[in-house]
């Protein structure tokens, strides 16, 4: 379980010998060259970590007056420019913007909201916050509460404060407790509690729920997936689910995200860039395990078939090899 928390399940790893100057200087090369050399930009990009992501656009920014993404932006197009842009944007920032565009214009998009807010450990959602509030002077709090409602908009303020308990250690006594409370909170009443649910999902550890979610099955022969479908609905069940989901096995939640990202009429970039660059250093192997468990095909093929040109050689790249 560790693990998946330090990220030695990544598909991209720190570049050895690396120079930011070096990479800056052929970064700015390729842009700035008679017609762009995507070749190199994608290489240098798909080969180095975030951190040296980041120290090549500071070395940018100083040699040359001018932001690396900004330079991107103007040279680069469609779902590749997106992608690029990406990787080279912090990953508080990356997220923060991501929230701000689920929630922006007409109608939200719950599904990106959900995903990010049930993906993201405390200390990340605490990043994620003041990057939010960096980038849009205002805090990711209110804008939740604006575009949303009710249980559901309870519980994603809840995960939004970054305060789930992250530690390793499972104590059986809280899970068996825990299980009552949401069974007494469900099942076994007239109504539904909805907030002793919001509060045992969203703030105990995912070891601790793992281990709750046994117990909640001991107690009312259910799985708790099944309670969660009977006793509520709309988005604050998806996100119920969802945190259940992650708990039980989060790169089998993103998997699945990615696969629905990649199948049928049109491919959703929007998830697929996410996921593909975010889980990039944590767990997109154990990710790529579980689309081919699943899918009885690999996620390296599915973006094969689904994609072209720079933009698939890249998504190919961050895959790092077929399954």
């Amino acid at each position: 379980m560790a693990s998946i928390w330090v990220g030695s399940r990544g598909t991209i790893r720190d570049y050895p010998g690396f120079s930011p100057l070096v990479d800056a200087e052929a970064l700015h090369k390729a842009i700035r060259g008679l017609g762009t050399d995507e070749k190199t930009l994608i290489s240098i990009l798909t080969e180095r970590s975030k951190a040296q992501r980041q120290l090549i656009a500071k070395e940018y920014q100083a040699a040359y007056g001018k932001e690396l993404k900004d330079d991107l932006k103007g040279d680069l197009s469609g779902h590749f420019k997106h992608l690029m842009v990406a990787l080279v944007t912090p990953p508080a920032v990356f997220d923060a913007k991501q929230l701000k565009k689920s929630m922006k214009g007409a109608g939200t998009n719950e599904d990106a909201l959900i995903e990010i807010l049930t993906t993201r450990t405390s200390r990340q959602m605490k990043e994620i916050s003041q990057a939010y509030y960096s980038v849009y002077k205002k805090s990711l709090g209110d804008d939740i509460s604006s575009e949303t409602s009710g249980d559901f908009r309870k519980a994603l303020l809840t995960l939004a404060d970054g305060r789930r308990d992250e530690s390793l250690k499972v104590d059986e006594h809280l899970a068996k407790k825990d299980a009552q409370i949401l069974y007494n909170a469900g099942e076994n009443k007239w109504g539904t509690d909805e907030d002793k649910f919001t509060e045992i999902l969203c703030l105990r550890s995912f070891p601790q729920l793992k281990l709750t979610f046994d117990e909640y099955r001991n107690i009312s022969q259910k799985d708790i997936e099944d309670s969660i479908k009977g006793e509520l609905s709309g988005h604050f069940e998806d996100l119920l689910l969802a945190i259940v989901h992650c708990a039980r096995n989060t790169p089998a939640f993103l998997a699945e995200r990615l696969h629905r990202a990649l199948k049928g009429a049109g491919t959703d970039e929007f998830t697929l860039n996410r996921i593909m660059v975010s889980r990039s250093e944590t767990d997109l192997l154990d990710i790529r395990a579980e689309f081919k468990k699943y899918y009885g095909y690999s996620l390296y093929s599915a973006i094969k078939s689904d994609t072209s040109g720079d933009y698939e050689i890249t998504l190919i790249k961050i895959c790092g090899g077929d399954d």
